[in-house]
């Protein structure tokens, strides 16, 4: 076994077991905030905050599971300011909070990109390859979409979702790349 493959074989079950809390936590959150109905009550604003909260928080789990990363640290900042700009942007309603999720859906998605294209090796990447591509690209349609009539926050929460089950996929994908069954 050489030190590379050690090394996967290490942090592989550490990273599959972060991903599967991911989806977990993605899918709860969604459904409470499917349960707000669009409204920017104290629930949706808790959850607003909270869920880049959550992603400093398991950044963090991350760089202890896999050592150092600068994009991870990166993400840990942006994802900390984040949770300061929708806590402010909740006062201004709606589409001031869409526009702050889409700038960090945006930088966020491009930081995961950058971080799944380096662990290829690992495993079990792609999926969060494609999640941050596709983060991106929803995060410019929630700043456009906050021009809109009757913005809705619902639109996060199917965010939420589709990211979960990224995780989810990597997740399974990183299991069977430690059976040996995918390559």
């Amino acid at each position: 076994m050489t030190t590379i493959e050690a090394t996967t074989a290490g942090i592989a079950p550490a990273l599959r077991r972060l991903y599967f809390g991911r989806f977990a936590f993605a899918i709860v959150w969604a459904g409470l905030m499917f349960a707000t109905k669009s409204g920017l009550g104290p629930l949706a604003v808790t959850l607003i905050v909270l869920y880049p909260l959550f992603d400093v928080a398991a950044a963090i789990v991350d760089v202890r599971t896999t050592g150092p990363t600068r994009g991870l640290y990166v993400n840990m900042a942006i994802s900390l300011l984040a949770a300061i700009g929708l806590a402010i942007a909740a006062a201004s309603g709606v589409p001031a909070v869409l526009r702050v999720w889409g700038a960090w859906a945006v930088v966020a998605g491009l930081i995961q990109l950058i971080v799944g294209a380096g662990r290829r090796k690992l495993g079990g990447q792609w999926p969060m390859m494609l999640s941050g591509g596709i983060s991106v690209l929803a995060g410019l349609s929630f700043i456009a979409g906050a021009s809109a009539t009757d913005p809705k926050l619902t639109n996060v929460a199917g965010y939420a979702v589709l990211g979960g089950i990224f995780f989810l996929v990597s997740a399974i994908r990183l299991g069977r790349q430690q059976a040996g069954t995918v390559r």
